[in-house]
């Protein structure tokens, strides 16, 4: 057998394995069962009691868990979902899976992600719900504004595909009870399913809602539905569950989450320390005592010059994300964000991922630095 070479500064991003993700697939294979499963629901409970709240609801994805979010806080056609720019199209997408209309809004430069007052200020009386992203994995406190949203009946719909395992203080993101959470376990994210996604919602009825959703909109369950003759579709619904086959490698996963903390966040901490000599550098702001970071990203002038003179040299380095109120396919919805096109021209995402080693930040720092020098970026 061919050992592959370990992933590093070559790649700006790689999934992680523990180990035992393998044998936990075969497991289910050889079970015969590959839809939602029982290994499924172990996973929606392993995360709820992770999280320290009453139900998780797995779905295929981290965009199917905003589109069901959405669908059950019954935001619709004609209303306005405030959503940041800076963010992966899948975020704008889903808006529009539901017939509502993306109102853009600016972000905090130092952060890339809204503020409350960035918030106040874009609410129309159109204004149907609030999806902050929480970029990098950065968590977002919108509580001084929380009674007022509430009074006019917006909801708050998280976008943390980047932030599992991040805090508000002593609790994890997705426990505020105020707010419907929404996870990516893509394959690159800070916990892996391979593809699947998770929300947190904020009632049962809302936990039900997102269940029959996912599963076409049958109200039994495949058990239940293996015992009788016949099944009741009661509401509109998507093929969005999560297969048994994805939810074990999050078991796995989610055993070994401590390590995938740490790991980042000693690594975030490496790439500050070797990047606070460099001229020309702006490292966007992270508490990595309260995130788990996704990303590792900074800010440089000459980034397109930049970023084609590491590429050239072997470093993968990436954008996340180009702004999407500057794409043609939501053109109609541009508004001027001066913050998020600065940012959009200046930010660089360093490769980051937990194969990287000290050798290969350095290695990262080195380049970069020559590059600044080679463009004039410094």
């Amino acid at each position: 057998m061919t050992i592959s070479a370990r992933p590093d500064a070559r790649r700006n991003a790689s999934p992680y394995l523990y180990g035992p993700e393998a044998e936990a697939i075969a497991r289910v294979l050889e079970g015969g069962q590959y839809g939602h499963t029982d290994i499924t629901e172990e996973f929606e409970r392993r995360i709820a009691d992770f999280l320290s709240v009453p139900e998780a609801v797995a779905v295929a994805s981290g965009t199917a868990a905003l589109h069901t979010a959405l669908l059950a806080a019954g935001i619709r056609p004609g209303r306005e979902v405030i959503v940041p720019s800076m963010t992966f199209c899948a975020t704008v997408q889903a808006i529009l899976a539901v017939g509502a209309t993306p109102r853009f809004v600016d972000i905090d430069p130092a952060t890339l992600c809204v503020s409350d007052q960035l918030v106040m200020d874009a609410l129309t009386d159109k204004t149907a719900a609030v999806m902050p992203v929480l970029f990098g994995g950065r968590p977002i406190d919108l509580s001084a504004i929380q009674e007022e949203l509430d009074e006019r009946g917006i909801v708050v719909i998280e976008d943390a595909a980047h932030a599992f395992g991040s805090r508000h203080d002593s609790r994890r993101v997705g426990a505020n009870e105020a707010v419907l959470t929404c996870f990516s376990f893509g394959p690159i994210k800070n916990l892996t399913c391979g593809q699947g996604g998770m929300v947190i919602p904020r009632t049962p009825a809302e936990a039900d809602t997102i269940r029959r959703i996912r599963l076409l909109g049958v109200v039994q369950s495949q058990g239940e539905r293996a015992n009788t003759t016949s099944y009741r579709v009661d509401s509109f619904g998507l093929r969005y569950q999560l297969s048994g086959l994805n939810a074990a490698i999050g078991l796995i996963q989610l055993d070994a989450f401590q390590a995938a903390e740490d790991t980042r966040r000693h690594l975030w901490r490496t790439y500050r320390d070797a990047l606070a000599p460099l001229d020309g550098v702006t490292l966007v702001a992270l508490d990595v005592d309260q995130a788990v970071p996704h990303l590792c990203q900074v800010r440089i002038s000459h980034r397109d010059a930049v970023f084609a003179h590491l590429r050239s040299r072997d470093i993968g380095v990436g954008v996340h994300y180009p702004p999407n109120h500057t794409q043609p396919a939501f053109a109609a919805w541009h508004r001027f964000l001066p913050a998020t096109e600065q940012a959009g021209q200046e930010i660089l995402s360093l490769p980051f991922h937990q194969h990287l080693i000290r050798t290969d930040i350095d290695r990262v720092v080195a380049a970069l630095e020559q590059a600044l020098k080679s463009v004039g970026g410094s």
